[in-house]
């Protein structure tokens, strides 16, 4: 009598895989990182309708004197009144604009500089030896005291904030310009258009340049938000315009008419205090998701 053995049932294969722990980390940073950058994003661009929509959105004229002094927040001042009476809100809603406008500006002078000295200083070896010892000098200043005598010298106004902090914070992105054109200098389609005799001009604008834009453009992020920080800084201690309202000059006022002392800091001196942070973990949020993009190691 013979017996046949009938094979046994094969295991049925996993329909899905479990992610290895490594994979399930990546995706848990990535996924946190662009919301923070989401976050940023959303920061930016309230802050951005807010200075575009000033005249809309605010209820008086920051300048006129609408209120009771020192008039805590009701219906018809939402933030209270200053110690002539200005309604606070509106001097924040317009010195959004200012603050904005400050940091942006700011920003630009310093990435285009940057961004300038960083490719001839990357490209002309010899030259680049040069300029990066002024870039050593001017990050090893003591920058605040170097801004306020700056500042000082210079006068109170608008135009000579703008220029005064977008002539300090630019070395930084020349360092960084810098060591992305040293590597694109091996690269084979640079050694080609030397061979070929094309000019140092042409290789510049048309084949480096377009090369670190996108790195500029993460530089310009966090610039900006030093720029208001800065901004902010130099008003709080006197020296912005003092015909334009920013959320600097908003806190300067407060501190000069004793408002640290009394109730009235909650509705004077917080609200601009966290219109500042706001503006600066805005623009710090979505500078760091483009470094994520730029250098794959932030993303392991």
């Amino acid at each position: 009598m013979t017996t046949s053995s009938s094979p046994l049932p094969a295991a049925p294969a996993p329909l899905l895989a479990a992610p290895a722990p490594r994979t399930r980390r990546r995706m848990g940073r990535f996924t946190s990182a662009h919301a923070a950058a989401l976050v940023g994003v959303v920061l930016i661009l309230g802050l951005a309708l807010t200075a575009i929509l000033a005249p809309q959105l605010a209820p008086y004229d920051p300048t006129e004197r609408v209120g009771k002094p020192f008039a805590p927040p009701s219906a018809a001042h939402r933030l209270g009144a200053n110690d002539i009476g200005q309604d606070i809100l509106s001097e924040l809603i317009y010195g959004t604009r200012v603050s904005l406008l400050v940091g942006a500006l700011s920003a630009l002078i310093a990435i285009v500089i940057g961004t300038a000295v960083g490719l001839l200083a990357g490209y002309y070896r010899r030259a680049g030896l040069l300029l990066m010892r002024l870039v050593d000098i001017i990050l090893v200043l003591p920058f605040l005291p170097l801004l306020i005598v700056l500042a000082a010298y210079l006068g109170r106004s608008l135009t000579n904030t703008i220029l005064v902090i977008g002539l300090l914070i630019w070395a930084g992105t020349a360092r960084v310009i810098r060591a992305q054109v040293l590597s694109l200098t091996h690269q084979d389609y640079v050694l080609a258009a030397h061979a070929v005799g094309v000019r140092d001009g042409h290789i510049l604008l048309r084949h480096l340049l377009p090369q670190v834009l996108l790195l500029a453009v993460g530089q310009f992020v966090e610039a900006t938000s030093a720029a208001i920080l800065l901004e902010s800084s130099l008003s709080f201690l006197g020296l912005g315009d003092p015909l334009q309202k920013s959320w600097g000059s908003v806190l300067y006022w407060a501190q000069a008419r004793g408002a640290f002392m009394t109730p009235a800091w909650t509705w004077w001196v917080l609200p601009p205090g966290l219109l500042i942070v706001a503006a600066a973990l805005g623009f710090a949020l979505v500078g760091f998701a483009v470094e994520q993009i730029l250098n794959p190691r932030l993303r392991r």
